[in-house]
């Protein structure tokens, strides 16, 4: 009995020393690696980033790690949270999350340099009158010019420093936006740069015909801000009730699915609510 007792206390001793020495090495290896780790993990976050803030595509290579780290975000959170085999499923649905988030913050980015065409276009017809070219009018109008649309006009002045035509670097801003605002710009530069005549005034027509637009399609969603609300709302509400029923009643969701009548119909409603939503989303989209 003593001897067994010994042996035990060694054993016990010896595993205490080795789980110690074992996690020596795997803080020293996290320490060695955490550095790489945020490096890489800062990268990707500032990609996604920019795309909001200057409506710059990933890469071929940037674009695969984030749709990897997506990936495994999700199964990480879905092992938590639900279990190994349903993680497999939500992995899938973590790099659809990621374009989801870089075609938003694109769309964002667009949005805003369109809000800022008027003053994209007053900017121009100012060094226009100051006795600039249209070439030197987009270089000293981007220099004072904040907000999205100075980062657009910026760009393409780097264009033009580099030795890009006027036209093209136009076109090429015109293709990135896609924004009602940018393409009068455009089309008003190169036509009056071709065919001549006062550019100055007609951005400045421009100008103004852009803030009443933007001034109306504010009045739009302001008259139908109400309405939207509450169908989101609305939306929301069952989803609510679903929660609430399951915290008041731990396994009431589970005891639900357990059937297939109740599973099939519960499935229906989330998918109807699902197509309410995009509706909604739909029917409160301005267009002036």
């Amino acid at each position: 009995m003593t001897r067994l007792l010994v042996l035990g206390f060694a054993a016990g001793a010896l595993g205490a020393v080795g789980g110690a020495r074992l996690a020596g090495e795997a803080a020293a290896l996290v320490r060695s690696r955490a550095p790489r780790l945020a490096a890489g993990a800062a990268a990707l976050v500032d990609i996604v980033l920019r795309a909001g803030r200057e409506g710059r595509d990933p890469g071929a290579r940037e674009r695969r790690r984030l749709l990897a780290a997506g990936a495994l975000a999700a199964f990480v959170a879905g092992w938590l949270v639900l279990g190994l085999v349903p993680a497999i499923g939500v992995a899938a649905v973590g790099p659809l999350a990621v374009s989801r988030v870089l075609r938003s913050g694109r769309e964002r980015y667009r949005h805003a340099v369109d809000r800022g065409a008027a003053s994209m276009a007053g900017a121009l017809a100012d060094a226009l009158t100051g006795g600039h070219s249209l070439r030197g009018a987009i270089v000293a109008a981007a220099s004072g010019l904040d907000g999205e649309a100075g980062v657009e006009l910026r760009r393409v002045a780097s264009e033009l420093a580099l030795g890009a035509r006027t036209e093209d670097a136009l076109e090429a801003m015109r293709a990135r936006v896609r924004s009602h605002g940018v393409d009068t710009i455009v089309a008003a530069s190169l036509l009056q740069r071709g065919a001549g005549g006062d550019l100055a005034g007609l951005l400045r027509e421009c100008a103004r015909a852009l803030e009443d637009h933007a001034r109306l399609e504010h009045d739009a969603r302001a008259a139908t801000a109400q309405a939207r609300f509450t169908g989101v709302i609305v939306v929301l509400l069952p989803l609510g009730g679903a929660l609430l029923a399951e915290l008041a009643s731990p396994g009431y969701l589970a005891h639900l699915a357990g059937s297939f009548l109740t599973a099939w119909l519960g499935g229906l409603a989330l998918v109807m609510q699902l197509v309410a939503a995009v509706l909604i989303r739909r029917l409160g989209r301005v267009r002036v």
